[in-house]
C-alpha cells in the first residue's frame, strides 16, 4: 500500500454498519452483469447483513479485517478455518480504490492468520464470470481447481471456480 493514510485492522463492532454499507456499493458495482439484482439482494441480505458479521466477529475460528482510508472503509476481507485448509470467505475493495495494494494488503493479512492457526492452504470460491478478480487472485498464487455450481436456496445458483493456494 502506498498510501500512508490507508491502514487494516482487525474489524470491530463499530466498523459492522460500514462495513455492511461498502459491501453492498462493491456488489453493485461488480455483479449487475454477472446475477440477477434479486440474487444480488438476497446475497447481500444473507451474508452482509449487520447482524450477520458481529455473529461472526466472536467466533475464533473466523477473522475480520478492514482497510481504512483515513476513517473510511475502502476494503474488507473474512477468512473461516476449517481444519488445514482456511476459506477466504470475502475480499472486497471499493471500486475507487481497487488497484491500490490494498487487496493485496487484506489477503497477506489472511494468508498470515491462517499460517498462525496452522493452516496449509488457502482456498476461495469465485464467480467464473469475474475475470477481474481471478486474474487478481493468479497474481498472488491461486489456481484454479475445480468448477461448480452451488444451489443456494432461494431458486438462485453461484457458478463460480473454486481457487487455492498453500500457505
Amino acid at each position: 500500500m502506498h498510501d500512508p493514510s490507508l491502514y487494516l485492522r482487525p474489524l470491530s463492532d463499530d466498523d459492522v454498519d460500514a462495513v455492511s454499507a461498502l459491501a453492498r456499493t462493491v456488489w453493485q458495482a461488480t455483479y449487475p452483469a454477472l446475477i440477477s439484482q434479486a440474487q444480488i439482494d438476497a446475497m447481500l441480505a444473507d451474508r452482509y447483513s449487520p447482524q450477520r458479521i458481529r455473529a461472526q466477529l466472536g467466533d475464533p475460528r473466523q477473522a475480520w479485517w478492514v482497510a481504512l482510508q483515513g476513517a473510511i472503509p475502502a476494503g474488507f476481507a473474512h477468512v473461516l478455518l476449517e481444519g488445514v485448509r482456511c476459506k477466504l470467505d470475502k475480499l472486497y475493495v471499493h471500486p475507487d480504490h481497487q488497484r491500490q495494494g490494498i487487496g493485496g494488503a487484506l489477503l497477506n493479512a489472511c494468508a498470515d492468520w491462517a499460517r498462525a492457526h496452522q493452516a496449509r492452504q488457502l482456498w476461495l470460491q469465485v464467480n467464473r464470470g469475474n475475470t477481474q478478480a481471478i486474474r487478481a487472485y493468479e497474481k498472488y498464487g491461486f489456481r484454479i481447481v475445480e468448477s461448480r455450481v452451488f444451489d443456494i436456496g432461494g431458486g438462485f445458483v453461484m457458478d463460480d471456480y473454486m481457487m487455492e493456494r498453500a500457505l
